[in-house]
């Protein structure tokens, strides 16, 4: 590769590794051509990309944005998937992947500029999506505010119930 071309090469993976929120380091070999495009297809749905690069511009752009400890996993050929907007996307992805397809290898990742292990990734990924933990907190705020309204409709109820059983009283005399 030209010199000029591994330098933006150099660039884009800087800043990718700069915006992404995780990173994860995979060993793809093993999968054929269109196992590897479905990969593909699976983490763009996701909105994250999957970049297939030299190990020492790898090293370069992690050093460029300060992540330390990726020098000793980036070895063979060596695919990252960057999770922009959705840290847990492509933990999920790679992990269900990886279950699927036994020649996909997670090496390790990023969550910023902290590197974690295959055991962290496996945990990030059984987290629930955001959608869900969204959910969690909206239900766990209305759980009170539920409670409450069933508390203030109970003396209400009552009075329905009295009204009704004086209407059916009438009704059968």
């Amino acid at each position: 590769m030209a010199r000029p071309e591994k330098e933006a090469l150099l660039a884009e993976l800087t800043e990718k590794m700069g915006a992404a929120q995780s990173m994860i380091v995979t060993d793809y070999r093993g999968l054929n051509v269109a196992e590897l495009t479905e990969l593909r297809r699976k983490l763009r749905e996701a909105g994250v990309e999957f970049k297939v690069a030299k190990n020492t511009l790898l090293r370069m752009a992690a050093k460029n944005v300060g992540i330390e400890g990726l020098d000793e996993i980036l070895t063979g050929p060596t695919g990252v998937a960057f999770g922009v907007s959705d840290p847990v996307a492509p933990a999920k992805i790679l992990s269900q992947f990886a279950k699927d397809h036994k020649a996909l290898e997670i090496k390790a990742g990023t969550l910023g500029t902290r590197v974690i292990g295959v055991e962290e990734i496996k945990n990030l990924a059984d987290l629930p999506s955001r959608e869900q933990l969204l959910a969690m907190v909206a239900g766990a705020f209305q759980a009170p505010i539920a409670g409450l309204v069933n508390v203030l409709q109970g003396p209400l109820r009552k009075f329905v119930y009295a009204v009704d059983a004086v209407k059916r009283q009438k009704e059968s005399a």
